[in-house]
């Protein structure tokens, strides 16, 4: 059985959905989805380097189609890196 593929919005690369993290809008703001609920996500390597990326190309609104999401570059790297400094 092949497993899911998806694209990374920090880096551009292709990676196996179990390598990736999946992030979604709650009301305006950008949070990681840990259950996976369904709905419009946007898929990320869990490292601070992609985050970066993204947060720099302003990848996350546009891949989640919402412009106006409110992204929390702190609190997304603490969630992702459990460190709240940029390294």
């Amino acid at each position: 059985m092949s497993e899911p593929v998806r694209t990374c919005v920090g880096c551009g690369e292709r990676a196996a959905q179990r390598q990736l993290v999946r992030l979604k809008t709650d009301g305006e703001r950008v949070i990681f989805d840990r259950q996976r609920r369904g709905g419009r996500g946007a898929w990320l390597h869990a490292s601070a380097g992609c985050l970066e990326k993204a947060l720099r190309r302003r990848a996350l609104p546009r891949a989640l189609h919402r412009p106006e999401a409110a992204v929390d570059a702190a609190a997304l790297r603490v969630e992702l890196t459990r460190n709240a400094r940029k390294d």
